[in-house]
């Protein structure tokens, strides 16, 4: 039989060129299916992986307590003084806790694509934040100074609004910020901000106090017993270790994104499964008396039935390759921006891996499968007789 069906696979695959009107229905279809699906999961990946590149286990976030970012997170001096003091914070030479306090606001920026604007974080440091975030590193002009009104801007941020260049005075909150410098972190999320010194922004924004604190910590320690210290000292706040934070941020989009990707996938596969089910049904009937002449000489109905199964899998796996192909080529590494959620706008690439392009290829696998099963066992049942008899 197994012999039997590598002859049937052979015999069809030769006759594809007098069919190839039916098997390009078939793979044009799932090659739509799989670039469609890869390309919205890329999306979902690239989002996912630009949160959270450069968290770190070594890094906390402190929120207020109840607080789910940093937006929505007030904290005093005081209490964070008293936090980067408990034992677990690394300390600097000098015997300073390495720590930056952070104020987090939302600014308004025009925008060649809307009429409106379009928002994006810019965020106040303490001027330790060097020591915190050692990933961060200027490329072009310079650091800025404190207490003075200016600024560096993230690569991507630079990138998404027109002329972001050094020496630009932009108007935000009521007072002329100067920008200069651009940095990048090597492509986290924080490409996408503005940054400035913290007790400026915070006097320009007139809110007191800060957003959060990013502190180091020391060898040995946890979030979790920097929590428990902090509540027995009465501190009302939150610890969270900065690799889980930026996951839990992302959480939301990425998951949105799956299932859209899913759900539009689903719809599109349901077509091309008919497609190839009315292709292979065709091929099918178009093969009839081949099929009863190869009956009568002997050959088995389980070989008959696996012959068109391997060819309609066979052409849905070029489909899927073809597909996951366009996917790569035309999507991975496209950088592309999102409005709204925790982190305003958002600049991210698409990233097209290993993961999603094997996630394209069973999908075309399983369609392939679903659309040549009944034909195939339509095929392997005929009557002889009456194949024999077909003009």
């Amino acid at each position: 039989m197994f012999k039997q069906s590598i002859t049937l696979t052979l015999l069809g695959l030769r006759s594809l060129r007098e069919r190839r009107s039916s098997a390009g229905i078939i793979v044009v279809g799932i090659a739509g299916v799989v670039s469609v699906l890869v390309s919205v999961l890329a999306m979902a990946a690239g989002f996912q992986h630009t949160l959270a590149a450069n968290g770190r286990d070594d890094r906390v976030i402190v929120l207020r307590a109840g607080s789910d970012t940093e937006i929505g997170s007030m904290l005093s001096r005081a209490d964070l003084d008293a936090f980067a003091n408990l034992g677990g914070i690394a300390r600097d030479a000098a015997g300073k806790p390495e720590a930056s306090y952070d104020v987090v606001t939302v600014v308004n920026l025009p925008h060649a694509d809307s009429a409106d604007g379009r928002n994006v974080t810019l965020r106040g440091v303490s001027q330790s934040f060097a020591a915190v975030r050692p990933e961060l590193r200027v490329v072009e002009g310079r650091m800025f100074r404190p207490a003075v009104h200016e600024l560096i801007v993230g690569t991507d941020a630079a990138e998404q609004f027109g002329g972001m260049v050094v020496g630009r005075v932009l108007h935000l909150r009521n007072a002329d910020w100067t920008i200069v410098g651009r940095f990048t972190t090597g492509g986290d999320v924080h490409e996408s901000e503005l940054i400035a010194d913290a007790d400026t922004v915070s006097a320009a924004i007139g809110r007191p106090g800060y957003s959060s604190g990013v502190l180091r910590l020391a060898p040995g320690a946890s979030p979790d017993a920097l929590h428990a210290a902090a509540a027995a000292q009465n501190l009302k706040v939150d610890v969270h270790r900065e690799s889980d934070y930026l996951r839990a941020q992302s959480g939301g989009m990425t998951t949105a994104l799956n299932v859209v990707g899913r759900l539009v996938g689903i719809i599109m596969a349901i077509g091309a499964m008919f497609a190839a089910l009315n292709s292979m049904y065709a091929a099918v009937a178009d093969r009839r008396r081949e099929i009863a002449t190869l009956r009568t000489i002997g050959f088995n109905p389980g070989a008959v039935l696996t012959a068109v199964m391997v060819e309609a899998l066979l052409l849905s796996l070029f489909g899927g390759a073809l597909g996951a192909g366009i996917a790569w080529l035309a999507f991975d590494g496209h950088r592309v921006s999102t409005m709204g959620g925790n982190f305003s706008q958002v600049v991210f690439p698409l990233e097209v891996n290993g993961a999603l392009l094997l996630t394209g290829l069973t999908w075309a696998c399983v369609i392939g499968l679903i659309g040549g099963f009944f034909p195939a066992l339509q095929a392997a049942r005929q009557n002889i007789t009456d194949g024999l008899r077909v003009s």
